[in-house]
Order: C-alpha cells, then sequence, then structure tokens
C-alpha cells in the first residue's frame, strides 16, 4: 500500500497548480474509473461554494459519478470543472443522454476553497484549462504515488496561522476492504495544539518546550509583518476558509451508505481541526465507493458497514496531519505562511 487514495483501485488522482507571479492556486482531480464511481457528499461549513452536489442526493437520477474536482479561487474556482468535463466528454465518459456513444454529459462534481489574492493578484484562480490540466494528470498518472503538500487545490491553502496543503492517508481492514481519503486543508480553525505544539490530530508528537516557544515567536514575527496588509479572505465574520476532501473505499456500498460515510467522515476533520463547521467555512466531504470488494460475510452487514465509517473518519484525520507536515513555507505580497516543518522540524 501507498498510504495514499490511490490504494483504492481504479481511482486517479491530478493535480495542476499556479505559483508564482502572484499566483498561488491550483486544481486536484480525482478520476472514477470507466463507467464511474458511487457517490455522496456531506456538506457541513456554513459558505460553501459547490457545483453538481445536489445530483448526488440518493433520491435523485444519477448513481455513478465520473470525477469529483477540488480547486481554490472561491467561486470562480468552479470553472475548473469545466474543463474536466469537456477532457471526459472527448473521451465519451459521461451519463447517457442520447443514442450515440458521443451523446454523453460527463456528472463532475466540484467543491472549492478560498485562496483569493494569496500570492498578491486577486484575479489569479483556477479556470477550465487548470482544470483539463489536472484531468490530463489524474489519467497520466500510474494511480500510485500521490504528492502533497502545496499542490492542487492545497497549493495556496492555509491552516489557522500555518501554511495548509494537500494530504493523503490509507488503511486496509481487516475484511480486505480499503478506505482512503484525499483533503485540501484551508482552514480558520487551527490544526496546532497552542499549549504544545503538537498538532490536534497527532498529539503523541510533541515538540521540545524550547521548540515550541521558539515557533510561537517566529508566527507572531510573521503575523505582525504580515499585519500592514491584511490578508484576502477576511471578512466582517471572520477569516474565509474550507476544508474539501474525498473519502473512498473499493467496498461496495449503496448510495445511501455512502451519504453516511461522507458525513462520519466529518468526525476526522473536527478531530485535526478545532474549530470546524463554522459559517465562514465551507467544508465538504465527498464520498466514493467503486464496489470492487463485496461487504465481508463473515460479519453482520451493519457491524461491515459501522467499521468502513470508523475507517473514513480515522484516514481523514491522518490526512490532515499528512498534509500539514507536507506543505513548504511560503511568501507571497499578501504576506508570509509559514509552514509546520520549518517552524518545528518536523
Amino acid at each position: 500500500m501507498r498510504d495514499a487514495i490511490t490504494d483504492v483501485a481504479g481511482l486517479r488522482v491530478g493535480h495542476a497548480q499556479w505559483i508564482g507571479g502572484g499566483r498561488l492556486t491550483g486544481v486536484t482531480v480525482v478520476l472514477a474509473p470507466e463507467g464511474g464511481t458511487v457517490a455522496a457528499v456531506d456538506v457541513r461549513g456554513g459558505g460553501p461554494g459547490t457545483r453538481e452536489t445536489d445530483a448526488l442526493d440518493p433520491r435523485n437520477l444519477v448513481e455513478r459519478i465520473d470525477a469529483v474536482v477540488l480547486a481554490g479561487g472561491s467561486a470562480f474556482g468552479l470553472a475548473a470543472a469545466d474543463g474536466v468535463m469537456a477532457w471526459l466528454e472527448e473521451r465519451r465518459r459521461g451519463y447517457p443522454v442520447g443514442p450515440e456513444p458521443e451523446q454523453v454529459v460527463p456528472v463532475v462534481p466540484a467543491a472549492v476553497l478560498f485562496d483569493l489574492g494569496r500570492g498578491g493578484d486577486w484575479r489569479a484562480r483556477p479556470d477550465a484549462a487548470l482544470g483539463r490540466a489536472a484531468a490530463r494528470a489524474a489519467a497520466a498518472g500510474d494511480g500510485g504515488t500521490v504528492p502533497e503538500g502545496n499542490t492542487g487545490a492545497g497549493t495556496g491553502a492555509v491552516a489557522g496561522v500555518l501554511k495548509g496543503g494537500t494530504g493523503t492517508a490509507a488503511v486496509r481492514l481487516a475484511s480486505g476492504a480499503t478506505v482512503a481519503a484525499l483533503v485540501a486543508v484551508n482552514s480558520s480553525g487551527s490544526v496546532l495544539d497552542p499549549d504544545t505544539g503538537a498538532l490536534y490530530g497527532d498529539p503523541g508528537r510533541v515538540p521540545a518546550p524550547e521548540v515550541h516557544a521558539a515557533a510561537l515567536r517566529r508566527l507572531a514575527e510573521a503575523e505582525r509583518a504580515s499585519a500592514p496588509r491584511p490578508a484576502p479572505g477576511t471578512a466582517p465574520g471572520g477569516p474565509l476558509n474550507t476544508t474539501l476532501a474525498v473519502v473512498a473505499t473499493d467496498a461496495a456500498l449503496s448510495r445511501p451508505q455512502a451519504q453516511k460515510l461522507a458525513g462520519t467522515a466529518h468526525d476526522g476533520l473536527a478531530r485535526a481541526i478545532r474549530p470546524v463547521h463554522l459559517l465562514t467555512d465551507g467544508d465538504t466531504v465527498f464520498a466514493l465507493a467503486t464496489g470492487a470488494q463485496p461487504l465481508s460475510a463473515e460479519q453482520p452487514a451493519v457491524a461491515a458497514v459501522n467499521e468502513i465509517l470508523a475507517a473514513g473518519a480515522e484516514v481523514l484525520c491522518r490526512a490532515v496531519v499528512r498534509a500539514v507536515l507536507a506543505a513548504g513555507s511560503v511568501t507571497t505580497p499578501a504576506g508570509h505562511f509559514p509552514a509546520y516543518r520549518d517552524l518545528y522540524g518536523f
């Protein structure tokens, strides 16, 4: 196993990003296998930016989706999904709406996070071309290692006072099912325990007191240096942020069961980020179930699903930690965003 969402066989991940020249933003595409996959979503943040999420309601017609798009750019970044749809249509992948093979409508749910202006240029935001580039990257990959940190949708992300990023994690259960997560951490809440310097999602790794004290001084210096130019995304009600995630399994879940997985996976965010799900967040979790692995026949169906639900929250928590540990410090005209690893040496 690679400890990545690509451990769920058939899923591919592609990143595309703009860095430099006033730009600090990107797109991540999770590409489903040919024929699509069962999907669901649970939106907990009060300020979401989403597309096609109503299609995932189990009461509605479409049963399978072709890709999920996570992007920066706030609502403007939803345009990235246009490029992914066009790329899929060219390959005749999508929901059939006519007798000819090319008469399809790709189903591509999307969600965006707020990173406007973080590179210095307010108008630098993902578009259809960047979405297409991420889709191409997903298709070109071998379903192996997924780059983490300042990449894809996590390129311009922040996590409280720290640099955020993209992370992934996976686990194989005793039943044989795989459960995995991919996250773009862009939270207004903190991932850092201010008393110890440990990450909330990894409380067993506590830095030395003198290291934590030095890190707090450097964080204060970064905030003072950025104070003359208020960070973009600071609204009267607080920072505008969003953490986006995809939780996936190869288990044969129904659409309602997948929706439950999306919901319980939010517990992983709550373990790693405090607070979450505020009015100024758009926290959104998608769930994918490829169905390649039948539910265990050695335990009751409810117990088998419960095991997957619990694992979804755990891998999402770990993915948040990995995103923060993989992120690197960034300085732009919008400010200095220090990384945890640069402050604490982890």
